[in-house]
């Protein structure tokens, strides 16, 4: 039987990179977002035998329940969820930050992921089949100014997705965290800079980042693994980007 596929995020980006690539590999996807459109441009161009659209606001739990219940019954059998909604607001020092946009990342980037994944967990427990794939991030391994909250959210999932594992031994279930470092030709820095395209441009500007393509391909991979393999997580980064000195300030 065709397996079902979730993705959050699926508006641009990531999201709709990876539903692109889901259906390629055989997949129905209930691709999910905010923007209602865009899901159902998105479903015009796939097929809409192939890709389901729905919307979904991660970020508040009663729009989850309602977006879920709305599913109709040939829809249901999840057996890939994609968790890739998320996003980082502003990149100013922890006493400069704008509070409110703290509370925007907590409740998208680890409240939504959370309950999103609890609620669809139990119906891959009861089958014991199932895969959950988390997009995380480089910063929640590797600090930066300005990252403060985005980059703990961050952390939050990483660590979130290897306690999953800890908690389904013994069943068939696989969770994965994809962590990509800098990518280009999504909105992510867009949102972050609150619209000012020109900082977004500059932040890439020769820098051969990496794609959203390449983040598909690597859900694609992940997905296509022999069923007794689990991936735990994977760190992604451009060629142009790498670890440097920490730094020393001096009186």
């Amino acid at each position: 039987m065709t397996k079902i596929a979730l993705v959050t995020g699926a508006s641009a980006g990531f999201g709709q990179a990876i539903v692109r690539q889901l259906v390629t590999d055989g997949y129905k996807v209930i691709a999910c977002a905010r923007r209602f459109e865009k899901l159902q441009s998105l479903a015009s161009s796939l097929g809409s035998d192939k890709v389901y659209p729905l919307q979904m606001d991660v970020s508040v739990s009663d729009k989850i329940d309602a977006a879920l219940e709305n599913l109709p019954q040939d829809w249901q059998k999840i057996d890939l969820l994609v968790n890739n909604a998320g996003l980082a607001l502003g990149l100013d020092k922890a006493y400069e930050a704008d509070f409110s946009d703290w509370l925007t990342m907590i409740n998208t980037n680890i409240i939504g992921l959370t309950y999103l994944t609890r609620q669809l967990l139990p119906q891959m427990v009861k089958r014991n089949s199932g895969m959950i794939i988390t997009l995380g991030s480089t910063a929640g391994t590797i600090p930066y100014p300005g990252a403060n909250v985005y980059g703990a959210s961050k952390a939050f999932v990483k660590q979130f997705s290897l306690n999953l594992r800890a908690d389904l031994a013994g069943t068939k279930i696989r969770v994965t965290n994809i962590e990509p470092g800098l990518c280009e030709g999504t909105e992510f820095s867009n949102v972050r800079f609150k619209g000012d395209d020109e900082r977004a441009e500059k932040l890439y500007e020769g820098a051969h980042a990496i794609t959203s393509e390449d983040i598909a391909n690597t859900v694609s991979w992940v997905a296509s693994q022999p069923e007794h393999v689990n991936i735990n997580r994977i760190e992604i980064m451009p060629v142009s980007q790498t670890f440097g000195p920490q730094p020393v300030y001096r009186d």
